[in-house]
């Protein structure tokens, strides 16, 4: 990455910042000059018990590498959690440019075990810890005609046994970016989206590796392989907004969602006969299209409607 990405006179938040990915993060950010509030609770991955240690340790690295930063503790999963922690930003620099919201559990269950609170406690991490600290920003940024936010989803969602809440959660991320994405272009705002790939301690890896070797035959997934394309997508020069990025192992690719143009029945009242009969057209892939919003894919699919032959 070019030394042209700077981010001197940036204030960024990185929640879920004192293991694995969001070290990373809050680590490449202070690297280009931001000053970091570092958040993380410092529970277990089932997002049990708290610890502030975690969040210090990577303050501690921060500031012995020339960097600026301060440890935050609040829980994402609350209103009050996600004030206070763009409201520590806003206290020690006096302003917050970038939310990075990367704070996350996971409690393996799938159907028909898993149950409501399952279900409950992804959402309220995952989604509503992405909901209040982006919610707390956003005033301050329209304020000022500048943000970044960078949230995170999963590769998960495309679905894996026993990680229906996770995955649930995940998705839901998507839905939120893709309409603040809408509600922030107007102000300068981005919000945009990563999938990371890394061997975190949720897939069993060491959180606190830095030095971690190659094996040959296996995967090798550091964390630090994520950051460069969040910062990209947290940088004043980022092109995109509301689009979703898989990142790790040294490969970056965009992710996105599409529609086919499928079948279009204009011979009175379609049937069940008539959909199968037109199956192969409906899932046909060759002529899919990605929506920039709602409105550009509903003037998509019903332009039938107002275009003869359309």
């Amino acid at each position: 990455m070019s030394e042209l990405f700077s981010f001197q006179g940036r204030v960024a938040v990185v929640t879920g910042a004192g293991r694995g990915i969001g070290r990373a993060h809050a680590r490449l950010l202070a690297k280009r000059g931001a000053k970091v509030v570092v958040n993380d609770l410092g529970g277990s991955m089932e997002g049990d018990g708290v610890d502030a240690g975690p969040a210090q340790s990577v303050v501690d690295e921060i500031v012995a590498a020339g960097g600026e930063a301060v440890a935050d503790t609040h829980d994402v999963a609350t209103t009050a959690g996600g004030e206070a922690i763009v409201g520590a930003a806003l206290e020690r620099f006096g302003r917050i440019d970038v939310v990075v919201n990367n704070a996350g559990i996971i409690r393996w269950a799938g159907l028909p075990d898993v149950d409501l609170e399952n279900l409950e406690r992804h959402l309220a991490v995952h989604l509503l810890g992405s909901f209040t600290t982006m919610r707390a920003a956003w005033p301050h940024f329209v304020e000022q005609g500048y943000g970044r936010v960078v949230l995170t989803t999963s590769t998960g969602l495309f679905g894996l046994d026993s990680n229906l809440s996770y995955a649930a959660a995940k998705a839901g991320v998507i839905g939120m970016a893709r309409s603040a994405k809408v509600a922030g272009e107007p102000h300068g705002i981005k919000v945009n989206l990563i999938a990371p790939a890394a061997q975190t301690r949720m897939a069993g890896g060491d959180p606190l590796a830095d030095d971690a070797q190659a094996v040959p035959g296996q995967p090798f997934m550091p964390s630090d392989a994520v950051s460069p394309i969040v910062a990209f997508l947290a940088h004043e020069s980022c092109p995109v907004n509301g689009e979703i990025y898989a990142a790790g192992a040294g490969r970056f690719a965009r992710l996105f969602i599409a529609s086919t143009e499928g079948y279009v029945h204009d011979d009175g009242a379609a049937t069940i006969e008539d959909v199968a009969k037109n199956w192969k057209s409906v899932n046909d892939e060759s002529g899919y299209y990605v929506p920039a919003d709602l409105m550009a894919w509903s003037g998509a699919f019903l332009k039938h409607q107002f275009t003869p032959g359309g």
